[in-house]
């Protein structure tokens, strides 16, 4: 530690340093420049070149006893800089260099910014990033990017797509944001539950892609699905009057709570029937259980995130498969179902009806849903029916389904399983 209280870690040191910093505090960082700036894509470009500048300077110089603040002084004396060049140095420059020398001279004294402090700017971002006008990829893109704070490189690895298309959806959200003039700031009060519905989708399909990959050679990407929970325990912890948020939050937790026990050492899919449970995240279940007794503290009722987050905390709180309340489960996706109707919902329920009475009744469900063409193409449809059969005894009927649905399987894990039940 030198006289400046500045300490001097080796390089990688101070490198992982940065990581960390960024990935916690990046939301916030460019939250802030957004509402100084009023400009969301020169916000992201600056906090990236604050970044740059860190990863040059801190393996040097040492990571300074304020790093978040360090590099949102560093992004907003770069915008400083860019309107000087441009002679727009007008009144609200000005203001915003006063205001940066009134944070540097707090900052020498300040603690580290507390991590989860939560304020309106996170929430205007989170916003921002899940806009109506930008596509679902640039939304799930840019959300991760700048609310998650991860790298092009690891939001490409984790959807199996070229880093350079990552950056191409960066690039062309930010341009779209700009084109529209899309405010900082909330949704009006008549468009704000149709924003957060986009935003908690967004999250929603992040966790669905960690918890079964749609390509690629893992079954799981699990800090995919821990970024997916953190996201969405921020935003939990920014509308907290808001009961299908904490529905949401309780789904991830307690599906997740089930990630240790889903792969085995080789990294090949474990079934349900067939998992450790004493594996199982019991804090993660815990948690999972608290954010459901939100929603009921809330008295709205549990609409269609909390209803599925019902139904994992069934497979949670039993002992095995043979103890499961499968009745219970058959009842709440009947009342998902009827909330949110979907072929994906009816497929699920055939699964449960399955269990609870038997699986000829649970045929029915899957033959009236090939019958109306629902699902073509969807590869856990014919797997479903696959199993069925088996356990009806119907034993070639179901090696051509499994065949037909390791045909459709886009995950290499997945497909290896189905076409070992078919063999």
């Amino acid at each position: 530690m030198t006289t400046d209280g500045v300490a001097r870690p080796a390089s990688q040191d101070a490198r992982r340093a940065v990581a960390a910093v960024w990935r916690i505090e990046s939301a916030k960082i460019v939250a802030t420049l957004t509402r100084e700036t009023s400009d969301f894509a020169l916000a992201e470009d600056l906090a990236q070149e604050a970044l740059a500048e860190a990863l040059e300077q801190w393996p040097d110089a040492g990571v300074p006893r304020n790093p978040a603040a360090w590099l949102t002084a560093v992004a907003k004396r770069r915008a400083i800089d860019g309107w000087r060049r441009q002679e727009r140095y007008d009144d609200r420059i000005a203001a915003i260099a006063h205001d940066l020398e009134r944070e540097q001279d707090e900052a020498s004294d300040a603690l580290p910014w507390d991590p989860d402090a939560i304020d309106d700017d996170v929430l205007r971002l989170i916003f921002i990033a899940c806009h109506p006008v930008l596509s679902r990829e640039a939304q799930v893109a840019l959300t991760l990017r700048v609310v998650g704070g991860l790298g092009s490189e690891e939001i490409a690895r984790a959807f199996l797509v070229p880093v350079a298309t990552v950056q191409q959806r960066i690039v062309r959200a930010k341009k779209t944001l700009g084109a529209a003039h899309a405010p900082f700031e909330l949704p009006p009060r008549e468009e704000f539950g149709s924003r957060l519905s986009a935003v908690l989708g967004v999250l929603y399909l992040i966790f669905n892609e960690a918890h079964t990959a749609s390509g690629g050679e893992d079954w799981m990407r699990p800090d995919l699905g821990r970024e997916a929970v953190r996201l969405t325990r921020v935003l939990a912890g920014l509308v907290p009057r808001e009961p299908e948020v904490h529905g949401l939050l309780a789904l991830m937790e307690l599906t997740a709570a089930r990630f240790p026990a889903r792969v085995d050492r080789h990294g090949d899919p474990v079934l349900l029937a067939d998992q450790d449970r004493t594996r199982w995240d019991r804090g993660a279940i815990a948690r999972g259980r608290a954010a459901l007794a939100r929603v009921d503290a809330l008295g709205r009722g549990r609409g269609g995130y909390a209803l599925q987050a019902s139904i994992a905390e069934c497979h949670a709180v039993a002992a095995s498969v043979e103890q499961t309340d499968w009745d219970r489960i058959v009842m709440l996706y009947e009342a998902l179902g009827r909330l949110t109707p979907s072929p994906v919902i009816e497929l699920n329920r055939a699964a449960a009806v399955a269990m609870a009475t038997g699986p000829a009744s649970a045929l029915r469900i899957i033959d009236s849903l090939i019958a109306a063409g629902e699902l073509r193409g969807y590869h856990l449809l014919p797997a479903t029916r696959g199993e069925l059969l088996l356990r009806l005894g119907r034993d070639d009927e179901a090696r051509a389904e499994f065949a037909a649905a390791a045909r459709l399987a886009g995950n290499d894990r997945e497909r290896a399983l189905l076409e070992a039940k078919a063999r």
